[in-house]
């Protein structure tokens, strides 16, 4: 003989495994979008680092169209919005918007322009420093000082940026972890451009020393 329970529970059973479905669903979705961020966002990055800026463009408004699937999930699916998976996707949307923009010389966009939380897009800010160092050993290479300075200078304002937000990890998302990593990419990258900057100085003074005394023997 069935409980007087028997109606209300298969009721409440049935709402929950429609509940879970929904979800379920929504997470399946949420998942594939956030690959599909991070490899545009990933490509977008390598287009910038050979000089390809108008292909780093296109892929980042594929990452950013991709993205913006996922609002409606915001209200619907709000434990979905927010999972890890996707503030990783947001973190290297942000990474790359942030690099891209230093690197073309347009503004950098904020976390409201872009449709996210301070969170992941102040994490992403921290790592676009390690990009930047990337990019200023790549035109040490080159032989190119140009950026060098003044990409130096981003990542140092960055940097201060980052050090000013003193909050446990969990309301951060691990950001003080990310600065502290950060501090290392900058005191090495700073080293290396010293570095080089004073090579290039001397092998300038010696090529004008070695013209001056060709210039006199000549002479």
């Amino acid at each position: 003989m069935p409980s007087r329970y028997g109606d209300a529970l298969s009721s409440i059973g049935s709402q929950a495994i429609e509940r879970f479905t929904d979800r379920n669903r929504a997470r399946e979705s949420a998942l594939s979008i956030s690959r599909e961020v991070i490899r545009f966002s990933a490509n977008a990055i390598r287009a910038i680092h050979r000089g390809d800026l108008d292909d780093a463009s296109k892929l980042i408004t594929q990452a950013g169209q991709r993205l913006s699937e996922t609002e409606p999930m915001r209200q619907e699916n709000p434990e979905i919005f927010y999972a890890g998976f996707l503030s990783d996707a947001r973190k290297e949307y942000a990474e790359a918007n942030v690099t891209y923009a230093v690197i073309s010389g347009g503004a950098i966009p904020g976390p409201e322009d872009l449709g996210m939380d301070p969170s992941p897009y102040l994490n992403g800010a921290a790592e676009a420093i390690g990009e930047f160092r990337r990019y200023i050993l790549d035109e040490l290479r080159r032989d190119s000082f140009d950026r060098c300075q003044d990409l130096m200078e981003v990542m140092d304002e960055i940097y201060g940026l980052l050090m000013t937000v003193d909050f446990p990890e969990g309301v951060t998302g691990g950001l003080r972890h990310s600065t502290d990593m950060m501090r290392g990419v900058l005191e090495r990258t700073r080293g290396d451009l010293t570095m080089a900057l004073r090579q290039h100085k001397l092998e300038t003074r010696m090529a004008e020393w070695e013209e001056q005394r060709s210039q006199g023997s000549s002479g």
